[in-house]
């Protein structure tokens, strides 16, 4: 008979899919950043790359602290997310919508990372698991300010910019 899957599973399951992604998102930041045609979202794009250099960093100390190896399960549904944005920028390569496109596929990733975080937290607040609690707070409060700064960017430039065209 299968062993009965636990709340300690799914959250190794479900950490491993994010440590994947985090990963795949550090290797598609350089080439948005590159792309971009604004300085604001070039910058934007380098900045968070940074970020998710740190985040990294914490999903090994959250491994650490359940006593397990860092590795990733591959995440299908960020290689999407992914291959959108790569779609978007071969598509409107060289017009004025790229930037809104940019934009619109790092929304896509942040609110996928912002449900994985936001669900993690959760999930060791449940299992009594408080030093990774505060570790998965702070990628998910700076997650948060990556969509608002992107929000702001779409609407206080990149979407205007790409209507005028």
């Amino acid at each position: 008979m299968a062993k009965e899957k636990t709340l300690e599973d799914l959250f190794y399951d479900t950490l491993k899919d994010i440590y994947f992604a985090e990963r795949q998102i550090l290797r598609a930041l350089p080439k948005m950043a590159r792309a971009a045609q604004s300085s604001e979202l070039k910058a934007g794009f380098e900045k968070h790359r940074e970020e998710t250099e740190g985040q990294v960093e914490r999903l090994q100390q959250v491994f650490d602290k359940i006593g397990k190896r860092a590795q990733g399960k591959t995440c299908e549904a960020i290689q999407g997310i992914i291959a959108e944005g790569e779609e978007i920028m071969d598509e409107f390569k060289g017009t004025q919508a790229l930037d809104a496109g940019l934009i619109s596929a790092a929304q896509a990733v942040e609110h996928y990372e912002i449900a994985r975080y936001g669900t993690l937290k959760t999930w060791a607040a449940t299992l009594g698991l408080k030093d990774v609690v505060s570790l998965l707070d702070q990628t998910l409060q700076e997650e948060t300010a990556t969509d608002k700064t992107l929000s702001r960017l779409a609407t206080t430039a990149a979407n205007q910019k790409a209507k005028a065209a």
